[in-house]
């Protein structure tokens, strides 16, 4: 029932030149996507083999590709981004990828369909797709337009039991459902718990009507700026099999001591509640 702790391609933006900085002697996965070419993606590939991690790939593969379109469309249409994302699932399966990771529900903003329907007939596509390359498919559920909680609450109201018939993971991005939900987040996401394989670990500093992702930290846990994020950690520990991946950006130039002793209380959070298990 062991853990994988995992960092984001994010963490440098997936800039080719700085890939060596993914592979940390305390992590053994890597969740990437959005190279800036084949080149790029190649060179991860190598290292990837070299350093002997698993990885996984968060749709999209390529930069200016579709990220948001499988129920909308945002910057393309859905026939296109379900194509996009086939080819990727059946490259990720051939590469021995872990899982790839897919933006879904998503929704720019709160809509008058029938959102369980909209959300029912995604996951059909994505079920058959799963079944056919035989790689598990994670959905992460995000804000839309403006930070709009709609897709997060749609899946909030959708059928446990009917998501489950799909087979189909779930990712929990925690600085997503922090700003969807404040202080109601622990109980949208306790609802998916059998469901949930990826978690996205970060917190949130605002910068006036923007905001960046930044490492985890236990200093930010009583400084009144950030996001408290213990508990929740500890109630994700308690799940199955999770990859908690490391998802920060770095915009704010975190230094490697920091990061690292963010490191150091993600690994006490999860030991210590596997242990009194």
């Amino acid at each position: 029932m062991a853990h994988k702790l995992g960092i984001s391609g994010s963490t440098i933006l997936t800039n080719p030149n700085k890939f060596i900085e993914l592979f940390h002697p305390r992590i053994n996965h890597i969740e990437i996507g959005e190279f800036p070419n084949e080149k790029a993606f190649q060179q991860f590939i190598k290292l990837k083999e070299k350093y002997d991690v698993s990885f996984a790939l968060h749709s999209p593969l390529f930069r200016n590709q579709s990220k948001y379109d499988l129920l909308e469309k945002v910057q393309f249409e859905p026939e296109t981004a379900w194509c996009q994302f086939e080819s990727e699932v059946a490259r990720m399966a051939n590469l021995n990828a872990d899982y790839i990771l897919v933006h879904f529900p998503y929704f720019k903003s709160a809509s008058s369909s029938n959102s369980n329907s909209i959300i029912e007939n995604g996951l059909k596509k994505l079920s058959i797709l799963q079944k056919r390359y035989s790689i598990p498919i994670v959905c992460e559920p995000k804000l839309g337009v403006q930070r709009s909680p709609a897709g997060i609450q749609y899946l909030h109201q959708f059928p446990i039991e009917l998501w489950a018939e799909y087979g189909i993971y779930l990712c929990i991005d925690i600085g997503d459902y922090l700003i969807a939900m404040e202080d109601k987040a622990i109980t949208y996401i306790q609802k998916w718990k059998e469901q949930i394989k990826v978690v996205h670990l970060h917190n949130i500093e605002f910068q006036g009507d923007k905001y960046i992702w930044v490492p985890v930290h236990p200093s930010y846990e009583e400084d009144l700026k950030h996001y408290r994020l213990k508990e929740i950690i500890e109630y994700l520990s308690t799940c199955s099999h999770v990859y908690f991946v490391l998802e920060h950006t770095p915009h704010t130039n975190p230094t490697k001591e920091f990061v690292c002793e963010g490191i150091d209380w993600i690994d006490q959070l999860i030991n210590l509640k596997w242990e009194g298990n």
